[in-house]
């Protein structure tokens, strides 16, 4: 039996039982291709309607807006691109696939910057705003999937829309940890991905919120409305569909579990290391997510000796080829690089257990008595 201990969930989380066997299943059938019109065909089609409304009920849409991508960096990629917008507007911590897209696209864009807890400033939002009369395109992520910290979607939306602005959300870290509504947060697009809430990897959606103009980056066939071409992935969608209707039936037993993992964590974390800062705890967060320091050890050597000891957890994104470098987000934050650089981030899942805080705490308590007793200095340069 594995007796590792993985509170990495924001990296990705296992599939669940039901989702792998929702994909088998899938997988079982002829193979049809779900826009023929036989029997075989008919089958394959009614189990991507079945995950697109259960999709749609996840996040509050209307089936017809829910378009199914390759994941989160297609669906965000989609917009940002598609929407026919010249000037974006971007937070600095935004996820590389919504941060790097608008940076390196052609037209102009600009950075909103974000106070030392990472919430987006809206008045240096609505400024920039005012800056042209030609609309922009908002992106801003519903929670940050390195410190957990959740932005004000409805506010912001509601201040992009007064200046005629378009609103992306990338809810990929928000979606089965916290309610998302996309009539609540009024966005007109959101962006969500399968493996973040127990579904396949590889697959995720784009819920286009309104009727606004979008491009779709892969062309060809009519599949998904025109806006995603391609024999649509029919055991991958079936299995998102499954994570979709246990997300939304687990939400809050779910949530406050690992909301009392989280904070058992940080207790027995600042019992350690009273040194230790905790970012963002004081504004709103995801409730599974803690950033936290280990002052005068680098996060990699942390990593390492976690992962010695049977324990993965992360030093903010997974999304680099495995590669550890400084964290942007605490960055943008104002965050000094000698703190910033031992900064490791726990996010626990569906399949987290107390004992994983357990495991982690005897684990991390080794890491700070041997820093104590000076036997840290052969991995802390």
């Amino acid at each position: 039996m594995d007796s590792s201990v993985y509170i990495d969930h924001n990296a990705t989380t296992p599939p669940l039982p039901e989702v792998i066997s929702a994909v088998c299943s899938a997988m079982g059938l002829t193979g049809a291709n779900p826009s023929s019109v036989h029997a075989n065909g008919r089958a394959a089609r009614k189990l991507i309607d079945d995950a697109r409304c259960s999709i749609a009920t996840l996040v509050g849409a209307m089936e017809d807006q829910v378009v199914f991508t390759s994941g989160g960096s297609e669906s965000n990629n989609t917009v940002i691109i598609g929407a026919g917008r010249r000037r974006v507007l971007v937070s600095p911590t935004e996820h590389a696939a919504v941060l790097k897209t608008v940076l390196t696209r052609t037209g102009d864009s600009d950075l909103v910057p974000v106070d030392k807890d990472g919430l987006v400033d809206l008045e240096a939002l609505e400024a920039l705003l005012a800056e042209d009369e030609e609309p922009a395109l908002v992106c801003i992520m519903a929670a940050n999937n390195e410190t957990g910290v959740l932005q004000p979607m409805a506010e912001i939306s509601d201040l992009a829309h007064r200046h005629g602005a378009l609103v992306h959300c990338d809810a990929v870290q928000a979606v089965g940890k916290i309610p998302v509504d996309i009539m609540a947060w009024g966005v007109d697009f959101l962006a969500l991905s399968g493996h973040k809430i127990g579904g396949p990897q590889g697959i995720g959606a784009l819920v286009r919120c309104t009727n606004s103009p979008l491009d779709s980056l892969i062309t060809g066939g009519g599949q998904e409305r025109g806006l995603r071409a391609g024999t649509e992935n029919v055991a991958a969608i079936s299995g998102l569909g499954v994570a979709g209707r246990i997300a939304a039936e687990t939400l809050v037993d779910k949530s406050t579990r690992l909301k009392g993992y989280r904070d058992a964590l940080e207790t027995g974390i600042k019992a350690l290391s009273p040194a230790t800062t905790i970012f963002c705890e004081d504004v709103p967060r995801l409730p599974n997510t803690s950033n936290f320091t280990l002052p005068g050890i680098r996060s990699d050597k942390q990593l390492m000796t976690l992962d010695l000891a049977g324990v993965s957890v992360s030093a903010g994104s997974a999304c680099s080829a495995g590669k550890v470098e400084p964290s942007h987000v605490l960055d943008s934050m104002d965050v000094d690089p000698d703190i910033s650089t031992t900064a490791l981030r726990a996010s626990f899942g569906w399949s987290s257990e107390e004992t994983d805080v357990e495991r982690f705490l005897d684990a991390w308590g080794d890491l700070t008595r041997r820093q104590s007793s000076g036997n840290m200095k052969a991995i802390s340069k």
